[in-house]
């Protein structure tokens, strides 16, 4: 038994700065036991949010909670240090959760680059898209771009919002207390009515006075400032008329000099103090005369931290029930062994496990290479995003009818 005190993660990262971190092999002790398949599911802990957006007949009100949902869905990176399993190509993951209204599926369409497209269905939306994590190693930091959009069409009112995750950035690698920070602008567009939400995720800067801050505006077509929208992104949301809240901020006292506004990737924050306090979420109620919390954060478990620091949503991805080894396919996350041992905690045969299946992965490709042959997933076809421009992959149906013949032996 071993654990990653027994690592030397400067020894592993040193011959890495600045080049792609999801093309180097870490010893299985850096990760979560979950899939990046895994990982995506958790756009979906508070998909309440879709289901309000889709109940109100004011669009402004709709792109609040579009809005809203669209910050929480990152809200559980907060102090989940560990790296997620690279998917295999052809790894799936499924999530039904009719009671909640909605069931997802995943695929790994690509290895290089690594590619992982999700679908999910509900009566009131649609959401799907792609994400190709880039991560970089910079000495001190690793920065992570999400590359790709993400749709979400509204049934009832058949609107379209497209938009792209924020960066994320890991402090301290090497030495002092890791913290994970969001960093930059996010603009989410209704395509059908013209109207835009453009939210700044704002750095901590020195003393972390804007540490984790969200701040932003709804705009109508005109660019005319509708609602204000502030908060944390780990914790929650507020909302209120625009001129409204620029009136309440003009009358606030101005920040002391010594606390700079910083925007974008690296910068100020990444000398702030190794302890950078996480504010309440009181701390960003402005109680402003007519605003309204859009979004609250669900609370962690009192043991969240001796379980990888998952929230309750997260605890649920991996479970297995009995029935589940007839009715999921082979491909499934659940059904990896290596992930299955780290959540046991027998890191020996997690650590063998994941070699063992790297090196089938990699046989697989060889022979396709040997037999010129590509690659093509089972769940997932490239077509042009009407709305983005660009090309995606987009679910083509029939996974829930479960003939999983075709289906490859990848565990």
């Amino acid at each position: 038994m071993f654990s990653s005190r027994d690592f030397s993660l400067w020894s592993i990262l040193k011959q890495c700065i600045g080049k792609e971190l999801s093309k180097i092999t870490m010893p299985v002790v850096f990760n979560e036991p979950l899939s990046f398949l895994q990982r995506l599911t958790e756009y979906m802990e508070y998909s309440y949010l879709l289901d309000r957006a889709s109940q109100t007949s004011d669009p402004i009100e709709r792109l609040q909670y579009v809005s809203a949902f669209a910050v929480s869905a990152i809200s559980s990176n907060w102090e989940r240090l560990g790296k997620p399993f690279n998917p295999l190509l052809g790894e799936t993951y499924e999530l039904d959760r009719s009671e909640l209204g909605f069931r997802l599926i995943s695929e790994q369409v690509s290895h290089h680059p690594p590619i992982s497209a999700f679908h999910i269905d509900s009566p009131l939306y649609k959401f799907h898209g792609q994400i190709y994590p880039k991560l970089k190693f910079w000495g001190k930091s690793v920065d992570i771009h999400p590359k790709g959009y993400v749709t979400l069409e509204l049934k009832k009112f058949n609107e379209v919002y497209t938009w792209q995750n924020v960066n994320c950035c890991v402090h301290n690698i090497i030495v002092g207390k890791l913290w994970v920070e969001h960093s930059g602008p996010m603009e989410i567009i209704n395509h059908q009515t013209k109207h835009r939400a453009v939210l700044n995720f704002k750095q901590g800067g020195w003393f972390g006075k804007d540490l984790h801050k969200v701040e932003g505006y709804i705009y109508d077509p005109d660019k005319k400032k509708l609602k204000a929208i502030w908060g944390n992104w780990l914790m929650g949301l507020f909302s209120v008329n625009a001129g409204t809240y620029d009136a309440h901020v003009a009358a606030m006292p101005s920040s002391p000099p010594h606390t700079p506004k910083v925007n974008g990737a690296g910068g100020d924050a990444e000398d702030a103090s190794d302890e950078l306090p996480c504010k309440s979420f009181n701390s960003f109620d402005l109680n402003i005369p007519g605003q309204i919390t859009l979004w609250q954060a669900t609370p962690r478990p009192e043991d969240s931290a001796k379980y990888f620091s998952f929230t309750l949503f997260a605890m649920t991805l991996n479970e297995m029930m009995p029935e589940m080894n007839i009715t999921l396919p082979p491909t499934d996350s659940r059904k990896r062994p290596d992930i299955r041992y780290l959540e046991e905690g027998k890191i020996d045969e997690a650590a063998d496990a994941k070699n063992r299946l790297e090196e089938k992965q990699r046989q697989a490709r060889k022979e396709r290479k040997k037999q010129k042959g590509d690659w093509q997933p089972l769940w997932f076809e490239t077509v042009k995003n009407q709305y983005t421009g660009k090309e995606e992959w987009a679910y083509k149906g029939d996974y829930w009818e479960r003939d999983f013949s075709k289906c490859g032996d990848i565990f």
